[in-house]
């Protein structure tokens, strides 16, 4: 009988934010497995993290399980293919033992989320396993809410970019039309900073971190400075050229 594997995304960290269907999901599941960052020994860090912490508000810690991933790791690569290997022989085992897994990811599970990784890994020991998706509220969502910022009017085109890529991508996206949303630039503060200066975009732009938890900032883009990096998932959103006129793009 094949298991079944439900990646559920559990929204930027309020725990108010994870929808419905995807606290059913939790529910429903035998187990429900939390990603935890691996320590540079490989063992589990010790602290939750922001997926596992809102879990909590819905299921028994009993049945919570937390996995070591390389979240952290992007050097060393036999070594982050290394813990993806144990993570997913992990995974398999409770699916062979328990049935229904759910696997709970900040924000969307289809949006750069571990979930990806992990379901090819899975799909690969386990060829049998139904795999599904439960949608979740993203960051640039629950920060366009909480600052006010729109995100896409009319046939504005709109433009995820993970900083991780480097500053230049962002900037030619900022180059370019429409909304810019950029993910994880907190360790290039600086960069990004520059980066909107040189496309005239600081004016409007806003970014945010811990974005409904009680550490949560929401600042404007202008106060960034090069002084230091910011949490690791801050997330920036740099609202489209407008000309201030009601239902000019439709």
């Amino acid at each position: 009988m094949s298991g079944k594997l439900t990646g559920v995304g559990v929204g930027p960290g309020d725990p108010e934010l994870v929808t419905v269907k995807g606290v059913n999901a939790l529910r429903d599941a035998a187990v429900v497995v939390v990603p935890v960052m691996a320590a540079p020994d490989g063992t589990d860090v010790g602290e939750p993290g922001r997926a596992e912490a809102t879990v909590l508000h819905y299921v028994d810690a009993a049945k919570v399980v937390r996995v070591v991933f390389a979240l952290n790791e992007r050097e060393d690569r036999p070594r982050r293919e290394a813990a993806w290997d144990a993570a997913g022989s992990r995974v398999a085992e409770l699916l062979r033992a328990h049935g229904m897994v759910a696997f709970a990811t900040i924000g969307d599970p289809n949006v750069y989320s571990t979930f990806t990784y992990l379901a090819q890994t899975i799909g690969a020991l386990l060829p049998g396993t139904v795999i599904e998706t439960v949608p979740g509220i993203t960051a640039m969502q629950d920060l366009a809410a909480r600052s006010g910022a729109v995100l896409a009017e009319g046939t504005e085109p709109l433009t995820l970019v993970p900083v991780t890529a480097g500053a230049a991508v962002l900037k030619e996206a900022l180059e370019g039309p429409g909304t810019v949303v950029a993910y994880k630039f907190g360790r290039l503060a600086g960069e990004v900073a520059t980066a909107l200066r040189e496309t005239g975009r600081t004016e409007s732009a806003v970014w945010g971190s811990a974005l409904g938890l009680p550490e949560e900032s929401i600042r404007p883009a202008a106060e960034l400075t090069g002084g230091g990096p910011l949490p690791y998932l801050s997330t920036l959103i740099a609202p489209a050229r407008r000309d201030g006129g009601r239902g000019g793009k439709l």
